[in-house]
């Protein structure tokens, strides 16, 4: 097999990565998309890291950029934070950093400085971990953070009334742009759901890992998924961000 496969928020959940790789049966033939996030909530993003680093030598992949990631990369190289990082997961990764010799530290802020701020294959899909503002598209956008911070795509797919068709002016100039977009950043949870949810071209691939949902990989193609046990219950003396 050679898939495409895109996975969700991972949130230092590195048993959940595991586990959904297994479960996908993912071999060296596939591609693996992430879509960000792989630190702050349970407590071996460290791990992750350290996981993905390997992993990216035995396969093809394309580590996407999350927000969660670059106040990871911040805090490695200023040795510095807001105190609102804490509210957010913060605090179990700079934990998980105190153990970690100042070698390893760099080996990751140098593969944090190379995440890719998006995707886009040779089918017109865009892989991105927020979304973007700007209505001609992702070359167009002035606020690169954007791509890890945005809500207001995702928050636009959810309420689009479905019966507006494709080619009205009324139908949302930046749906028209891309095949698909898949993005992770806001949890399906906060719509009481624990699988990917799919409107209009947007498929959202954050189950909830972070908080009492499940990690969550998809085939772009086939759109068959897998997903790992709830996170509540693979780090069972943990809170992760709930």
């Amino acid at each position: 097999m050679n898939r495409k496969l895109v996975i969700g928020d991972i949130h230092g959940g590195l048993k959940a990565l595991k586990q959904v790789l297994e479960r996908a049966d993912v071999t060296q033939n596939d591609t693996l998309i992430f879509l960000g996030d792989y630190v702050d909530g349970w407590s071996e993003s460290p791990e992750v890291l350290d996981f993905l680093i390997v992993l990216n030598q035995q396969q093809k992949c394309h580590f996407i950029r999350g927000n969660h990631d670059d106040l990871l990369l911040n805090y490695l190289k200023t040795n510095t934070y807001k105190e609102e990082w804490f509210l957010h997961g913060g605090r179990s990764t700079v934990e998980g950093y105190e153990a970690i010799d100042s070698t390893t530290k760099q080996i990751h802020v140098n593969f944090l400085e190379a995440l890719e701020p998006y995707y886009l294959d040779d089918k017109n899909r865009l892989f991105i971990h927020a979304g973007f503002t700007n209505l001609k598209g992702i070359e167009f956008e002035f606020f690169k953070p954007l791509f890890y911070w945005d809500r207001t795509l995702w928050e636009m797919a959810l309420a689009l009334d479905e019966n507006i068709p494709f080619n009205s002016d009324l139908y949302p100039s930046r749906l028209k742009l891309y095949k698909e977009i898949y993005i992770g950043h806001t949890p399906t949870t906060k719509i009481n759901q624990t699988i990917p949810i799919n409107k209009a071209c947007v498929w959202n691939i954050d189950t909830g890992a972070a908080f009492t949902g499940p990690l969550t990989i998809l085939d772009v193609d086939s759109k068959e998924f897998w997903q790992s046990e709830s996170l509540v219950d693979l780090y069972t003396n943990e809170n992760g961000r709930n």
